[in-house]
Order: structure tokens, then C-alpha cells, then sequence
């Protein structure tokens, strides 16, 4: 009896210590291994950061440097130049490079509350526009076969309509339910660096642009497509120096359909990114100020007035046109506290130089004749 009693007491003695052994021996190798992968890893580390010392020491310009507080020359300089802005302004893109900033955006950001404009919606589709002009201002692809300077110069057909180029401005002139029914011509007539609908169409390259540029028979038929499409939305080129435009004999009527079908805001667009990467740059400024007048000052075309603030505006790749074009919109654009397509500094300075010159309305170039 009594030795039936000591066996399970024996057994759980010695699963006690087989515990306790196996805890010890656990704590000894992880400890052990512990400072070993320790020590590794401060060897290894060691030369990696002996290396940095020394870059940073050839490369000074690269440290970051302490911050400062600004002098008063700083400040000064700043607060007189009209199109700097600090990247706290309520109306600040990141995206917007229209403006100078003499910080960085992201460090002085200012969070926006929503309590601190109720417009947010509009302006996180303002947001999204500049980040397609951005990137479209500030290049895209690399490629050699030059599909799209081919069919300018009319050695290919386009795809899948089967169209040369001098086809295409003699049989669709005046057509207007072809080319408004049609939509894979457009990114042949105006190619750019990125994807369209047409993935059948090429997109072009740096060394399509540089040839394109250079050959002028390419550059007068890209003009010929220019005139063709104004007048499909009732415009006319009335300078081909220039690119100034006007309204064309049967404008109401194109104006009813382009109001209509508001995929043509795309198609706009596509044409002015084209006339700005194709060497045609000083045509983007009287086109976008048309819209404006049109949309701003007339009231027509109310289904395009949205595009042209996103994104006709900022396809502008002349810096200095594009912020004319800006301040003719704000001095144009009602109410005005709505107006989220450039800072609130800017906006201030606009209304400054409107009171004081008496003529708001003339903030784009515009004929002596005229004024």
C-alpha cells in the first residue's frame, strides 16, 4: 500500500525537475545567443556609420543645418513679392507651382479642419487636377519608333479608324456627329506622354517631341487639327501667330452640344497639354482665357466652367501667363469667398491691384485697340 502511494509522488518529482532543467537550459542558450546577436550587430553596424561620418564631412552642403529664425531682409523680401505664399495659407495646393514658397510644405503645413472651410469637397477636386497638371508640366516615357510623328507626316493611318492625317482634316471638317460620336481619333490628332482611351494610340516620347518640333510639316498640320477641333466647339483661330481666338459664326449652337457632352472637357484638356508639348505653347493662354471669359464673365457654358478652373487653367505651362490667368478668374468669379483655386495671400494681392487700378477685368494681355 504504502509503496503504491510513494510511485506517484516519485513521478511528479521527477517531471519537476526535468521542468526546472529544461527552463534552465532554455534561459542559458537565449540569454547566450542574445548577446551574441547583440554584439554582431553592433560589429556590423560599426563601419556602415564610420562611412556616413566621412560623406557627411566631403558633402556639408548636404547636413541639415539647424533651423534659424528669418532676418528682417528675408522678411521683408518675402512679404513684397506677390507670388510668394507660405505653405500654411488655407488655400494651399502642394501641387499648385504656380506660387513661390519659401519653406518647406511639408513642415509648415497647417492641418485643414474641415470647420475651417466648408468648401473641402471642391477643393479636394481642385487637389486631384493639379496633381494631373503637375505631372503633366513636369514631364512623363522613353521610346524610338515615332508612331505618332509618323502619322503627322502622313506615313501611317491611325488606329482603329484607319484615317491619314490629310484625310482626316478633309473629310471630317463640319462632321460634327462623326466627331462627336467617334472617340477614338482624338489621341491620334493630339498625342501626349500618357495613356488614353485609345490603347491602340502611342504615347509620345522625348525624342518624338524634340523631331515633332523641329519638322514643320508636322507642326502645320498640328495646326490644322487645332483649327478643325475649334471649330467643332464653335471657336475660331483668329491669329495663327498669336493663337487668339473668338467666337465663330455658328458658336451657340456648337456651344448648346459642348455644354451637353461634357466628355469633350477631357478632349479640351488632351488639346492643350498636345499644344504645349508640341511646341505650341503660346496657343494655351488665349484658348484658356476664352473659356474664362465665356464660363466667368458671359455665364455660358456652365458644364465646362469646372473644368476650365481645374484643369484648363493649369495646363498653362507659361508660368507667368497662367498667373494673369489665375487673378482674371478670382476678379471674375463670384462669390469670391468660394474661390479655392489659389491662396488666400494671393487672393488679397489681387484684390489690392484691382482697387487701385479701377479695371479688374483686364488681367490678361490684350490689344492696345481693344482696351
Amino acid at each position: 500500500m504504502q509503496l503504491a502511494m510513494l510511485r506517484p509522488t516519485r513521478a511528479f518529482g521527477y517531471v519537476l525537475h526535468g521542468f526546472k532543467y529544461l527552463c534552465t537550459f532554455c534561459r542559458k542558450l537565449f540569454c547566450r545567443r542574445l548577446r551574441l546577436m547583440v554584439a554582431y550587430t553592433s560589429v556590423g553596424l560599426l563601419p556602415f556609420l564610420l562611412l556616413r561620418l566621412r560623406f557627411n564631412e566631403r558633402n556639408p552642403a548636404k547636413r541639415s543645418t539647424p533651423d534659424r529664425e528669418p532676418t528682417d531682409d528675408e522678411e521683408t523680401t518675402r512679404d513684397n513679392d506677390p507670388s510668394q505664399v507660405e505653405p500654411a495659407d488655407l488655400l494651399y495646393c502642394d501641387y499648385d507651382t504656380t506660387w513661390e514658397t519659401s519653406r518647406d510644405p511639408q513642415r509648415d503645413r497647417r492641418p485643414r479642419e474641415s470647420t475651417q472651410r466648408p468648401y473641402d469637397y471642391k477643393f479636394d477636386r481642385f487637389q486631384n487636377a493639379a496633381r494631373d497638371m503637375y505631372n503633366y508640366r513636369h514631364d512623363y516615357p522613353q521610346g524610338n519608333d515615332m508612331p505618332n510623328l509618323k502619322f503627322y507626316l502622313g506615313k501611317r493611318p491611325s488606329v482603329p479608324d484607319g484615317f491619314y492625317i490629310h484625310e482626316f482634316h478633309e473629310e471630317w471638317r463640319g462632321q460634327y456627329s462623326r466627331l462627336e460620336e467617334v472617340h477614338t481619333f482624338i489621341q491620334w490628332i493630339f498625342p501626349l506622354q500618357e495613356i488614353g482611351m485609345n490603347h491602340e494610340a502611342f504615347e509620345l516620347t522625348k525624342q518624338e517631341i524634340e523631331a515633332f518640333c523641329n519638322d514643320e510639316t508636322a507642326k502645320v498640320n498640328l495646326q490644322e487639327s487645332y483649327r478643325l477641333m475649334l471649330d467643332f466647339y464653335g471657336i475660331e483661330l483668329s491669329n495663327l501667330e498669336t493663337g487668339e481666338v473668338r467666337r465663330a459664326s455658328h458658336w451657340q449652337q456648337r456651344f448648346q452640344n459642348l455644354n451637353r457632352y461634357t466628355h469633350n472637357n477631357l478632349r479640351l484638356t488632351r488639346m492643350l497639354k498636345c499644344l504645349g508639348t508640341l511646341g505650341f505653347r503660346h496657343y494655351q493662354a488665349p484658348l484658356v482665357h476664352f473659356f474664362l471669359e465665356e464660363t466667368l464673365v458671359h455665364g455660358n457654358l456652365p458644364m465646362v466652367k469646372e473644368s476650365v478652373l481645374n484643369y484648363f487653367l493649369f495646363a498653362v505651362l507659361d508660368r507667368a501667363q497662367r498667373m494673369k490667368l489665375v487673378r482674371f478668374a478670382f476678379l471674375n468669379y463670384e462669390p469670391k469667398e468660394e474661390f479655392i483655386w489659389c491662396p488666400k495671400k494671393i487672393q488679397e494681392v489681387f484684390l489690392l491691384e484691382g482697387s487701385r487700378t479701377g479695371l479688374p477685368n483686364l488681367a490678361y494681355p490684350i490689344p492696345a485697340e481693344e482696351v
